[in-house]
């Protein structure tokens, strides 16, 4: 499953601690994480972050954060939903609509 959406004028390494510490707070560990940020021409920066996530000793959650805070985030999250069940998905949407709602782009 996926989850895709986009965000206006959020720091797209909030996002990335937010999802990170949101997911652990269903049962899955962090496993692997990264952070980068960019130049751009423009002379704003862009942030790149992806965060695995293991339930047990499989992955069971990826989320990929790419942004900028003067414009906009994106985050996919893939999702294995026969190892991060459907109520954890929803509660975990439920939670970012709830912080980040207002910053969503319609």
């Amino acid at each position: 499953m996926q989850i895709k959406k986009s965000y206006l004028n959020i720091n797209p390494e909030i996002l990335y601690d937010e999802v990170r510490e949101l997911v652990e707070k269903y049962g899955a560990a962090a496993d692997q994480a990264k952070l980068q940020t960019y130049s751009l021409p423009s002379e704003v920066s862009s942030t790149r972050g992806t965060v695995k996530f293991k339930t047990g000793e499989k992955e069971s959650l990826r989320a990929h954060i790419v942004g900028t805070a003067a414009s906009q985030t994106k985050i996919l999250l893939d999702i294995d939903d026969t190892l991060f069940p459907a109520d954890k998905i929803k509660a975990l949407e439920g939670d970012l609509d709830f912080v980040f709602g207002s910053y969503e782009e319609s």
